[in-house]
């Protein structure tokens, strides 16, 4: 048991006695110095109040959670752990976004060069095209293949007009496979930002449930502090001639 003492040394003036005819001043008894001071809940509580941090107050454990659905670690600072995990989902967020603007990069870079590379190569004229074409064009030599092929399996709707500039033919087949070889690349880099994004939404999961738990430990911690701490007092000198009351805080730990 761990003892908090708080002297407050209420001085009581007691008159003198001027004359033999002036009567004693009433003094307070323990009794009545208890009651006044341990009377009402409110006095006690306020104290309790005082044996405790100025941070130490009850946590929203749903709040806690939205803040870190929104922003891994945030609710872990509200419920008073960012420094023991919340700084580190706040870390993995950033590691994780600044994973997701690499592949970006590299993908576009990947991606202009491949298209470049087709348009030096084969003749495609890269504007206004879509991905699907570009696939097209990595697996055929000529546009006059692929027509072929795709009236071969009855899919006319599929044709490319080569008078609206769907047209292509590759000057050796070994550059139709360096440039389906970099399509594929690029491809893998917009691919892997997919799990990147998965890893941000598990990310902030994690920092939610984790900041509910560190708010409801929180919560508990100080329910358990609030219930220990207890109040006596004990008046100072004889009950004849009261001159102040000890006040002892404990707290149990």
């Amino acid at each position: 048991m761990t003892y908090f003492r708080w002297l407050l040394l209420l001085i009581v003036l007691v008159p003198g006695l001027s004359t033999a005819q002036q009567a004693p001043p009433a003094t307070p008894t323990m009794a009545e110095i208890r009651a006044e001071l341990l009377g009402s809940p409110t006095s006690r509580f306020a104290l309790q109040e005082e044996t405790l941090p100025a941070a130490a107050e009850k946590k929203s454990v749903g709040l806690a959670a939205l803040y870190s659905l929104l922003i891994p670690g945030m609710g872990e600072a509200y419920a008073g752990e960012f420094g023991s995990s919340g700084k580190y989902f706040l870390l993995a967020e950033g590691l994780l976004w600044l994973t997701y603007g690499i592949f970006e990069w590299q993908g576009d870079a990947l991606q202009t060069d491949a298209r470049t590379f087709s348009a030096v190569s084969a003749g495609v004229n890269v504007a206004g095209k879509d991905d699907q074409f570009f696939v097209d064009v990595g697996n055929f030599l000529t546009v006059d293949d692929y027509n072929q092929k795709k009236l071969q399996d009855r899919q006319p709707e599929k044709l490319y007009d080569p008078a609206a500039g769907y047209a292509w033919s590759w000057d050796t087949d070994e550059n139709r496979q360096t440039f389906r070889d970099q399509r594929i690349a690029a491809d893998n880099m917009y691919n892997n930002q997919k799990f990147v994004l998965l890893g941000v939404i598990l990310n902030h999961v994690a920092s939610a449930i984790n900041a509910g738990r560190a708010a409801v430990a929180h919560n508990s911690a100080l329910g358990a502090a609030l219930e220990n701490v207890e109040l006596h007092a004990r008046v100072m000198g004889s009950p004849a001639r009261a001159h102040g009351v000890l006040l002892t805080v404990q707290k149990g730990l």
